[in-house]
């Protein structure tokens, strides 16, 4: 033990002094002068101790550096307009709810994106071209065409009629049709698409985004486009902090439950399906949920998507590219990693994963430079060794380093429309 003390010491020295010696030691040979010495022995100070330091007592600067509110893209972004994010027949509204616990009213930015099936049978009415509606072959389970989470017969399995169910759509036609009805009007909007909601048997997929942006972010509609060409309900929210929402702070408690408000408002709606899709910090996000509603006792989503995930907030800063300047350094955890575990910041996915009962699907590029395949891995390997024999399967889907789809592409791999309708139609009946 004490030559291991030792030689952490040793390490621990060097980590500490290399920097200051190597301008000590340009300064000795006569290579720079004594100023720049000095400067150079100033700006190390202050990047790699005092900034620290400022960091371990700053809650704000935590949370600024988690979150990272202030980066928003693209520029100029009307969020109150999908269309402009080339999201068509897509409302735009607002969920707010009181924080009982910080006592404040929470506004919730949410859009609504209808799946295409149902866009393309009320076009005219809806005012959307129909040129613009993506056209997408979709995939097959046992040589039935799957839409929107149900298996619809294809065409030479039933006749027209029974086929088209035209019921299902009457309550939505009556709205549509109405002579006064139009789709900008707000509370014509409101009662179209949560009519929608309630009268198909499209399933809804509530997607939570990572750090950085908004519920625009183009890497986010590109995914929001391939849900709803499958025929899938999307749901995409801003947490406090982001987009056009609250204008308040971020906490892990304060996210988690503007999802769950989200959450609570779909299924006030709708008794269809709903999954859940998490990425990057929406993973830590998605698992936190799920844990919450398991132990409020409350009914939960069908499934669960977590899409380049990381297995608890400790370990992704270590992994991050921004801690590449700090993470050798002695006292790396006492002043960077601690302090946001002690300040409620953990996002610990390793550790609500074993406290739910849903499936999980988790999807992770070689290539993520951002969240580092391994931690996703990490999770996947926790799964496997904590949750119960009887609960919902874990899958793993790993997409190579050579496709190049990084830490926001996943959204444009080939095989990912045939992995998610696998996926929801495996588990859409299935209690747990």
């Amino acid at each position: 033990m004490a030559i291991f003390d030792l030689d952490r010491l040793i390490t621990d020295l060097f980590k500490t002094t290399v920097l200051p010696g190597i301008a000590i030691g340009l300064w000795l040979t006569d290579l720079i002068g004594r100023v720049t010495c000095t400067v150079l022995l100033v700006v190390i100070v202050i990047v790699f101790v005092i900034l620290p330091i400022i960091f371990k007592f700053s809650v704000s600067l935590q949370k600024n550096i988690l979150f990272l509110t202030f980066i928003t893209y693209p520029p100029s972004l009307d969020l109150k307009r999908p269309e402009k994010s080339g999201l068509y027949a897509t409302r735009n509204f607002y969920i707010n709810y009181r924080d009982q616990e910080e006592d404040k009213d929470v506004n919730i930015a949410v859009w609504h994106v209808l799946p295409n099936d149902l866009v393309r049978r009320y076009a005219k009415e809806l005012h959307v071209d129909e040129q613009k509606i993506t056209n997408k072959t979709l995939p097959t389970i046992d040589g039935a065409t799957s839409s929107g989470g149900s298996i619809q017969p294809s065409a030479d399995q039933t006749d027209a009629t029974s086929g088209d169910q035209p019921d299902r759509y009457s309550r939505i036609e009556q709205i549509v049709r109405a002579q006064d009805f139009k789709p900008t009007d707000e509370a014509h909007e409101r009662t179209l698409f949560e009519e929608s909601l309630r009268a198909t048997t499209n399933d809804v997929v509530l997607y939570l985004h990572g750090n950085t942006a908004s519920r625009g972010a183009p890497h986010r509609v590109e995914l929001y486009q391939m849900l709803r060409a499958l025929n899938y309900h999307v749901i995409a929210m801003d947490y406090r902090g982001y987009g056009d929402s609250a204008n308040l702070s971020p906490t892990e408690r304060g996210v988690v439950y503007d999802a769950l408000a989200v959450y609570q408002y779909i299924t006030s709606v709708t008794k269809n399906p709903v999954y859940l899709w998490g990425h990057s910090l929406g993973t830590g996000v998605s698992t936190h949920l799920l844990s919450l509603l398991t132990e409020m006792s409350l009914p939960g989503p069908k499934a669960l998507v977590l899409e380049s995930p990381f297995n608890n907030i400790k370990e992704e800063i270590c992994a991050h590219p921004f801690s590449k300047l700090y993470r050798h350094l002695p006292w790396f955890d006492a002043l960077i990693s601690r302090p946001m575990y002690n300040n409620m910041l953990r996002f610990e996915s390793d550790q609500h994963i074993a406290e739910f009962r849903q499936p999980v699907l988790i999807l992770h590029a070689e290539d993520d430079l951002v969240v580092p395949f391994e931690l996703g891995y990490k999770l996947y390997r926790r799964a496997l060794d904590t949750r119960g024999k009887a609960w919902g399967p874990i899958e793993f889907h790993r997409f190579e380093k050579s496709s190049h789809y990084g830490h926001k592409y996943i959204c444009r791999a080939p095989n990912l429309p045939e992995i998610v309708i696998r996926f929801f139609h495996a588990y859409r009946n299935e209690q747990y």
